[in-house]
């Protein structure tokens, strides 16, 4: 056995904010607190939906909250900040290839875009 204090090295709570590459990813990944909220305002309406038209009635209300709405209006733009930096990263992670050459990445970015606003109208349209 050594008698020797192995080196350990501090770190500090911030350690993240030295960094531009670190403070984006940690935004990036605060992203998901707003969605969370969406997510669980969006559970408590399916039950109330199950529960009764009063219930049902009581969450649209919620809803209907000016602070609620804002909360749902940070949610969509974290989204689709989260959406952006991710269709970003996709063609670096899965390099598409068409007949032995590499696909764009502008236009699978594009094309991922293209796709979510199809499916968007799609759901626009059925509801």
């Amino acid at each position: 056995m050594s008698n020797r204090k192995p080196y350990i090295r501090e770190v500090k709570r911030t350690w993240w904010k030295n960094n531009p590459f670190y403070r984006f990813y940690m935004l990036r990944e605060g992203t998901v607190i707003p969605l969370i909220f969406f997510t669980l305002a969006l559970t408590a309406g399916l039950l109330c939906l199950v529960k009764g038209p009063e219930a049902w009635q009581s969450w649209l209300n919620f809803m209907a909250n000016p602070l609620v709405v804002a909360i749902n209006i940070v949610a969509l733009i974290a989204s689709l900040f989260h959406a952006h930096t991710f269709f970003g990263m996709m063609p670096q992670v899965i390099p598409v290839r068409i007949k032995g050459k590499k696909l764009s990445t502008g236009i699978i970015v594009l094309g991922q875009w293209f796709i979510v606003a199809v499916i968007s109208l799609l759901a626009l349209v059925l509801i």
